[in-house]
């Protein structure tokens, strides 16, 4: 624990800020996203992650333990632009815009690489652009950074062939989902006409199986009166014997 904030989540903030520098993206989206989780205000979860720069660089164990490399982890200290600073990085990034660069592709030229410079040029351009057009909406002179680009540019002509490539994956996904379908509707019919085959064929089964029984209790019965005639035989022969003897002893 340190105060309110528990290590894990500290470590997560850390991890936050680090891809969304990967990405070239607003630091501010770390806060605002962590903000959100936590139940917290962004600037306030903003002013945490500045301090805890400044503790943990003076408890390297600690952010050894948390797995934070703090030289991914610095504070701004840059200067702010001076007038003639601004006006030429806004000339530079305009000059690439022109060759078809995005304002990031632009502002990740003139930075070198280096993210952390790349935001604040990226921000202190847009910036300027947002102070001019509300300049313009309330009146003042309207100053054009950008002009008409003539053609194609390079991020026009990537739009367009990643519209086709969509285009073209959704047309392929259709067919093949058309396709799914009939061989489903085909299966589903073999097993329809099977289920009722198989049907037809317990009910057979069913009726030799009530033959065979009929068939066994007649067999049981005739052998039980066969057994029955055959005991009346033998005690019929049995008497006719016994009599004839006693005939035979008094002829005598």
């Amino acid at each position: 624990m340190n105060g309110l904030w528990k290590n894990s989540e500290v470590a997560e903030l850390f991890a936050s800020v680090e891809n969304i520098k990967k990405k070239g993206e607003s630091l501010r989206q770390a806060f605002s996203a962590h903000a959100k989780k936590y139940g917290r205000k962004p600037n306030s979860v903003r002013n945490y992650y500045y301090q805890e720069i400044d503790r943990l660089a003076n408890d390297k164990a600690r952010a050894t333990k948390l797995k934070i490399d703090l030289k991914k982890h610095t504070k701004n200290t840059s200067t702010a632009f001076s007038k003639e600073e601004e006006d030429g990085l806004i000339s530079q990034i305009e000059n690439l815009l022109k060759q078809g660069k995005s304002v990031r592709g632009a502002c990740f030229i003139l930075s070198n690489g280096d993210s952390t410079k790349m935001l604040r040029y990226q921000n202190k351009y847009r910036n300027a652009i947002k102070k001019k057009k509300m300049a313009t909406n309330n009146g003042g002179n309207i100053i054009h950074f950008a002009t008409k680009r003539q053609g194609l540019s390079e991020n026009d002509i990537t739009s367009l062939f990643m519209g086709l490539v969509r285009l073209v994956k959704r047309n392929i996904t259709s067919e093949i989902e058309q396709q799914q379908q009939k061989d489903k509707d085909i299966l589903n019919d073999k097993l329809r006409k099977a289920s009722v085959m198989l049907g037809e064929k317990d009910q057979e089964i069913l009726s030799l199986k009530e033959k065979f029984e009929k068939l066994r209790q007649d067999y049981q019965a005739l052998n039980q009166k066969m057994m029955k005639v055959k005991s009346e035989k033998a005690s019929m022969l049995s008497k006719k014997l016994a009599s004839s003897k006693v005939k035979a002893v008094i002829n005598v």
